[in-house]
């Protein structure tokens, strides 16, 4: 009998710990959810605190400040939902227009980073390059883009060809200068360690300069994402040719003094431009979160 009682008491003590742990991983995951959903909280409510002001300023100053003759210049917010984005008809065209904006604004986005990397690259790897190639680039980004449409547009056309053009040459240059900023940024002790292990040239900028350079490299892309849309926005406004995107729609809501409409695709171009924005701000922060404190949590 003292044999039994003895053997139930050790298995009593050897499920101890096991129960003791399960309580407390219960326990941290459940502290984890509780500072994640505070964190999420946190992060959202200013935002939204600001949004709910900016509709009550909307608010006060469409059916304050503006007589009802001239509401036409500043719709209601709801006036701008109903008509603008729940009305099928106008729903349809809009989304249209953004879908073609946005092959524009991805195509030239995707052709900027291509070559705005290949430049960015040539350029640290040489001094002689970079003195050469970055003054040019200082002045294709210097040169105001409306002086640049018309020729673009009797040189290549005014259909999809040449809206790419222009979103290349507005999103270039932050790719540019953010990649080549990154490259050059890697510490000088870490390029003396891979010089005693005899690295090459490209396993240092494989394994060093591109690493380091990530933080620098995601912010020029989110600039750059934002800029291609409006580069998508302004050639299709002037080049009037090929899929009618939103630039051609608020340039004929402007001429129909159809505001909801209006302010609908303002608001849908806005969107698009977060999206990218939001977008490589996710990947660069799961890209860099591990090694970089720009992308580690605050308490």
């Amino acid at each position: 009998m003292s044999a039994i009682t003895t053997g139930r008491a050790a298995a009593d003590v050897s499920t101890q710990p096991i129960a003791g742990g399960l309580t407390g991983f219960v326990r941290r995951s459940a502290l984890a959810i509780r500072r994640r959903t505070v964190g999420t909280v946190k992060a959202a409510l200013p935002p939204l605190v600001t949004l709910g002001l900016f509709l009550v300023g909307w608010l006060a100053v469409s059916y304050g400040l503006l007589t009802p003759e001239k509401r036409f210049l500043l719709p209601p917010p709801q006036d701008v939902v109903s008509v603008g984005i729940l009305d099928p008809d106008s729903f349809n065209e809009i989304w249209t227009g953004l879908v073609n904006t946005a092959q524009v604004a991805f195509t030239g986005l995707f052709i900027s980073i291509v070559v705005g990397f290949a430049i960015a690259i040539v350029m640290a790897q040489s001094r002689l390059f970079e003195r050469a190639l970055y003054p040019w680039a200082v002045v294709l980004q210097t040169v105001p883009i409306l002086a640049l449409v018309p020729i673009i547009g009797f040189w290549y056309g005014f259909d999809f060809g040449s809206r790419v053009i222009v979103c290349v040459l507005i999103s270039l240059f932050p790719i540019i200068t953010n990649t080549l900023f990154g490259l050059r940024s890697a510490d000088r002790g870490h390029h003396d360690l891979f010089t005693l292990h005899g690295a090459s040239r490209l396993q240092r900028l494989l394994k060093l300069q591109l690493p380091g350079a990530l933080p620098a490299i995601f912010t020029g892309l989110r600039i750059s994402g934002g800029l291609s849309v409006v580069g998508a926005i302004v050639g299709d406004f002037f080049f009037r040719q090929g899929d009618p995107g939103l630039g051609r729609l608020l340039d004929m809501y402007t001429a129909r003094l159809e505001s909801e409409r209006l302010f609908a695709a303002v608001i849908f171009s806005s969107l698009l431009g977060l999206s990218v924005f939001w977008f490589f701000g996710i990947v660069g922060r799961l890209a860099v979160r591990s090694w970089h404190e720009s992308a580690q949590e605050r308490p």
